[in-house]
């Protein structure tokens, strides 16, 4: 019966999604659930939810709690696959942080979750963390797979595979709905037989490849489409990278207008409304899943005929597959190590990967398009300096992360950036080791 361990189990409905879809497994409908939080009452949240599941499925699964740093070594004792799906400082203090103290020198971003100032910050509070999970694993589970969830991706994931000895992969979901999103915004049919290739790294992974069941390039259509589509609508950004670069990434027009120099600037406000950019979008999320989770909790914590729908979470698929050795693909976020032959080694890349009882292997891909790898390293250049940074505890590292930011460079000036990293560290306190 194999071990599943949850870090960040209060995150209810996520934790919904990926331990309801192993219940329904008939993989691993048998598995010991171990959720982990530090936090009581979503916690509870969590076990009650499950256990609704759990029972409706005929009780097949053990579900217990572990509360607290002092539970989570037994939390992660004997585990076969860790979930991490933690926010470290949540929305408030540190998401409000991450938007407030950058907006004091005029710098507004979208989501800052994974480049930019936030992104930076976000990595450098659950780097820490991270580690102390590793440490505990390498102690009382040395073989899990380490399924990490959180955002920074690359850099998290990045971090975790260079300096811990766990073995993990990065899963985002925006991979498996990039070609079927983008066809649906075109009007165009989107069936299982489509073929694509997507690599790059998380966030800003390339649409590569797309042809039909006969093999035809639906590029052109969809370029086409693309063009002639006038009205204003949520994807206007990735269209023009698409129109300028000449392939479709992976990530939304919110993330991805700020983790490029063009389309957030001060200096040319008309490109907000030009390319709809919905700027605080993140912490209007955040605020809005509170108000929604006040009235859904009811629903889903003490609904005793609660069912679970199979969700697009890769997680209980990559756990059915190392269990039976039958092979499933994804897109995985893994070191580049020669996957990738036009970005850095030792960056984190996304990359197609099989997975079966050997585990997770990538697929080599070559070099993307010289235009795609430029730009994939500019943001390169934040992650694996951010990694330096909580590597070292140097503050150095920190500034240099941030000089190299796309965003931060179009805005700041260098005096402005040192002085935003000085002001994130001071209202970070608490939250971050110190700093050298």
């Amino acid at each position: 019966m194999p071990k599943i361990t949850f870090m960040g189990a209060g995150s209810s409905v996520f934790a919904k999604n990926v331990l309801g879809d192993c219940m329904t497994s008939p993989i691993m409908e048998n598995s010991e659930i171990a959720l982990y939080d530090i936090d009581a009452d979503r916690m509870d949240d969590s076990k009650r939810m499950l256990d609704a599941i759990n029972r409706n499925l005929g009780n097949k699964a053990t579900i217990k709690t572990y509360l607290g740093v002092e539970n989570r070594k037994d939390a992660l004792r004997g585990a076969n696959y860790v979930v991490n799906a933690i926010q470290v400082g949540l929305y408030r203090p540190c998401t409000v942080t991450d938007f407030e103290v950058p907006k004091k020198y005029g710098l507004r971003q979208t989501i800052a979750d994974t480049l930019g100032i936030g992104g930076i910050f976000r990595a450098l509070r659950t780097i820490p963390v991270m580690q102390d999970f590793a440490d505990d694993m390498a102690e009382v589970c040395p073989n899990a797979w380490f399924l990490n969830y959180t955002n920074p991706m690359a850099m998290l994931t990045g971090y975790m595979q260079r300096y811990t000895p766990i073995k993990t992969v990065g899963l985002c979901h925006s991979v498996q709905v990039c070609a079927k999103r983008l066809l649906a915004g075109l009007g165009m049919e989107y069936d299982p037989t489509i073929r694509t290739l997507i690599a790059g790294i998380n966030h800003q992974a390339w649409l590569l490849d797309i042809r039909d069941k006969d093999g035809n390039d639906l590029y052109p259509e969809i370029k086409r489409r693309a063009l002639a589509r006038t009205e204003k609508h949520e994807d206007m950004v990735r269209y023009e990278i698409m129109k300028r670069f000449g392939y479709y990434v992976t990530e939304s027009s919110e993330h991805s207008a700020e983790y490029t120099p063009y389309f957030i600037k001060d200096k040319y406000p008309e490109l907000i409304e030009r390319f709809n950019i919905p700027l605080d979008e993140y912490p209007r999320r955040c605020i809005k899943n509170i108000e929604k989770w006040a009235t859904q909790r009811d629903e889903l914590t003490n609904n005793p005929n609660l069912r679970h729908e199979l969700s697009r979470e890769y997680a209980s698929h990559i756990m059915a597959a190392m269990e039976t050795n039958t092979p499933y693909k994804i897109g995985g976020n893994v070191i580049n190590t020669g996957l990738i032959t036009n970005l850095p080694q030792n960056a984190c890349v996304e990359v197609p990967c099989i997975v079966d009882k050997s585990g997770v292997t990538p697929t080599f891909v070559g070099d993307l398009p010289e235009q795609c790898a430029a730009l994939n390293r500019t943001n390169i250049n934040v992650q694996l300096l951010t990694i330096e940074a909580a590597k070292t505890l140097k503050k150095d590292y920190i500034y240099q992360a941030a000089l190299m930011d796309p965003h931060l460079q179009s805005e700041l000036s260098i005096d402005d950036i040192v002085s935003l990293c000085d002001d994130m560290i001071e209202a970070h306190k608490g939250w971050l080791p110190e700093y050298k």
